[in-house]
């Protein structure tokens, strides 16, 4: 079992590289969490490893920790309520502008959030004479969970989660080793690392901004943080979804709380 001191150490770093706080008496979490790691890199104890990354330029061991420590649970249409506001009441009204929409998901996991989006995006389609001028950004910290994404290929397990038997049948093509998203679906998403403790400004601007169930493991100043700069990435009325759970109220007043018949959103003042 890893110890107080070594504990806070790699606390102190989880928190400075990509926010994430452990919080207390998780000394079982971090050392099962790494558990493999340490096997993997020949460390005998967690103090090894935390040598190991104070003394080393190499990356990789540091993009292994963050991801083997990065909660990565997701499911397609998560929540649903968010796509159904974005199908009946954010697409219209912004498609019917003759202009390009950027839409962002941040803290994507592999995958189904955005392939979620571009799913209503083709539905929507299905039923207008006109091709939906949208972009898609998906961005995560880490490298792993970006390769699954990027690769559209999905078990037989996570491809049941919230994904109902008429969009599998539509948007997946059954291979050897799983279920793969069809091409005109998968080609709509653009996949970039990017740690959200970082800078978006060279992301651009977008109208809409998934940043959904993530900042719960934030501290109340990181979170001020992010709401900010996404903010920031936003002109006056654009959307955020953000999770069930997650009050943005506390960290910013630089958005308005927006209720439809669907559920909750949130529009940039």
């Amino acid at each position: 079992m890893i110890d107080a001191q070594d504990y806070a150490e790699f606390s102190r770093f989880l928190a400075d590289c990509c926010g994430l706080v452990l919080g207390e008496n998780r000394q079982y979490l971090v050392s099962s969490r790494l558990s493999r790691l340490l096997d993997e890199f020949a460390f005998a104890k967690v103090e090894d490893l935390l040598r190991a990354l104070r003394r080393s330029a190499d990356p990789t061991l540091k993009s292994r920790v963050i991801d083997a420590m990065t909660t990565n649970e997701t499911s397609w249409f998560r929540d649903n309520y968010p796509f159904e506001i974005l199908r009946q009441t954010v697409l219209p009204e912004l498609l019917a502008k003759p202009r390009p929409i950027r839409i962002w998901s941040a803290a994507c996991s592999s995958g189904q959030e955005p392939y979620s989006i571009a799913m209503v995006i083709a539905e929507w389609e299905a039923t207008h004479p006109t091709k939906a001028n949208v972009n898609i950004l998906a961005t995560d910290l880490s490298e792993s969970v970006l390769a699954q994404a990027r690769s559209g290929l999905y078990d037989g397990l996570s491809i049941v989660r919230g994904l109902s038997p008429e969009r599998r049948q539509r948007f997946f093509e059954t291979v050897n080793n799983g279920h793969r998203i069809k091409s005109e679906i998968q080609q709509r998403v653009r996949f970039q690392k990017l740690n959200l403790m970082d800078s978006y400004a060279a992301l651009g601007k977008f109208e809409i901004v998934f940043c959904r169930n993530v900042l719960i493991y934030f501290s109340a100043d990181t979170k001020r943080r992010i709401f900010d700069g996404i903010a920031r990435q936003m002109d006056s009325g654009g959307y955020l979804f953000v999770g069930a759970s997650e009050a943005v109220g506390s960290y910013t007043d630089a958005f308005e709380i927006l209720r439809t018949p669907q559920g909750s959103m949130l529009r940039r003042r």
